[in-house]
Parts: C-alpha cells; sequence; structure tokens
C-alpha cells in the first residue's frame, strides 16, 4: 500500500499531472479516501465501483418519496461520493490502477451524476433545470477528454466544479431540503421543500457554469489558437 504521499502523487499522475494541493478541498477529500481505503486495501476496486453506482441509484427513491426522506437521499449521495473516491484510491494506492479501470471509473462517475439530477428532478426541481444540472456535470471532463484527444496532455488547474463539490452539493441541496422538511418550516404557505431543492440545483449550475468557464479558458490557451479539424 502506498502512503499518503505516494497516492497523491499518484492520483496526479492519473489526471494529467493536476496538483491535488491546488485545491484544500480536493486534497482533503482525496485524504479522507485515502484513509477509508487503508483498513479496506483487500477490497477489490469494482467492488466500490458498483457500489457507488447502486447507492446513487437508490437515492433517487428517497428524493421521489420527498419530505423527510430527502435527508436520506442526501445521505446516500454522500456515501455513494465517498465509494466512488474509495474505488480509486484502492486502485491506485494499492497498485492496481489500469487504464480500462480508470475509464470505467470515469463512466460510473457520469452515471451517478445523471442519478443526482434525477433525483433534484424527482424531488421537485423544475426539469429544464435538472437537465442542465445534469449536462454541467458532464461538461468539463467531457472538454478535459476531447482536449486530450487534441493533444492536451495537461487538464487544467483545479476548478470550483471538480466531483467532490457536485457530490457535496447534491447531498447538501437534496438532504438540506429534507431536513427543512422534518423541522416543519413554513414560510407563506410556499412548499419551502421545493424551493430549497430547486435553490440547491441553481446554485449547482452556477457553480457548474463557472467551473467550466474556468476550465475552457485554461484550455483555450493550451490548444492555442490552431482551428480544430473535424
Amino acid at each position: 500500500m502506498l502512503s499518503r504521499d505516494e497516492y497523491l502523487a499518484a492520483w496526479s499522475r492519473w489526471h494529467g499531472d493536476t496538483d491535488p494541493a491546488d485545491s484544500r478541498w480536493v486534497h482533503g477529500w482525496l485524504t479522507l479516501a485515502y484513509t477509508l481505503a487503508v483498513p479496506l486495501a483487500r477490497l477489490s476496486p469494482l467492488v466500490a465501483t458498483a457500489l457507488g453506482l447502486v447507492v446513487a441509484g437508490a437515492a433517487v427513491g428517497p428524493a421521489a418519496a420527498g419530505g423527510g426522506w430527502l435527508v436520506v437521499c442526501g445521505l446516500l449521495i454522500g456515501l455513494s461520493g465517498l465509494l466512488d473516491s474509495l474505488d480509486g484510491a484502492l486502485a491506485i494506492a494499492g497498485g492496481r490502477a489500469s487504464r480500462r479501470g480508470f475509464v470505467l471509473d470515469s463512466a460510473v462517475d457520469r452515471l451517478t451524476e445523471v442519478a443526482y439530477a434525477l433525483a433534484f428532478w424527482v424531488a421537485g426541481a423544475p426539469g429544464w433545470l435538472a437537465v442542465a444540472f445534469g449536462a454541467l456535470c458532464w461538461l468539463p471532463d467531457y472538454l478535459r477528454a476531447r482536449a486530450g484527444q487534441a493533444g492536451v496532455s495537461e487538464t487544467g488547474a483545479i476548478s470550483v466544479w471538480e466531483r467532490p463539490t457536485r457530490v457535496v452539493m447534491s447531498a447538501f441541496g437534496l438532504g438540506g431540503a429534507g431536513v427543512v422538511a422534518l423541522l416543519g418550516i413554513e414560510v407563506g404557505g410556499h412548499d419551502v421543500v421545493a424551493v430549497l431543492v430547486t435553490a440547491g440545483a441553481a446554485v449547482g449550475c452556477l457553480l457548474g457554469v463557472v467551473g467550466t468557464t474556468q476550465l475552457g479558458v485554461q484550455l483555450r490557451r493550451a490548444l492555442g489558437e490552431e482551428t480544430p479539424a473535424g
């Protein structure tokens, strides 16, 4: 098992030499994943990947139930995010990382984000806002992948809309609305829970736009002024 510093260095190599120290938030998230991985070193990364996807899908049910069930939804989303980070930590720190696993993990990440967007929708957020939220979860990684195909080896500095932020925004946006429902808070007869769910999705979209813009500026600089082929 690699040490924590060795794990962070290896993670950086697998992610285009992105330095996790550029963001205390991402650095802390990866450190938590490594801490969880150490006692579970014998667990297969594929098991953690599969569990993460199952748990994310399971969060949609409590979201549809609404009310206090949204707390359960938020907890399941947070757990799915931890499982996602755990599989990477198990693979990298345990010396079992592979290109196939890297691609599979990325694909599962996108599927879990579909579940997050769906949870926002069934919990009361407008359909167009939930779609926008999901699209902005996908767009940064799509841009990085396309830039890589164009020959860009760097992935750019860490933005405000990385995977940990998406998980936490989803978990708190939905789980926080559930807490309000359990407390029975009402404002002028309005459905406060639906308002909070919509606000959570809207804040996520705002962060998504900012983060994608940050990434776009960095990739534009890396790509130069060349006209893309095709």
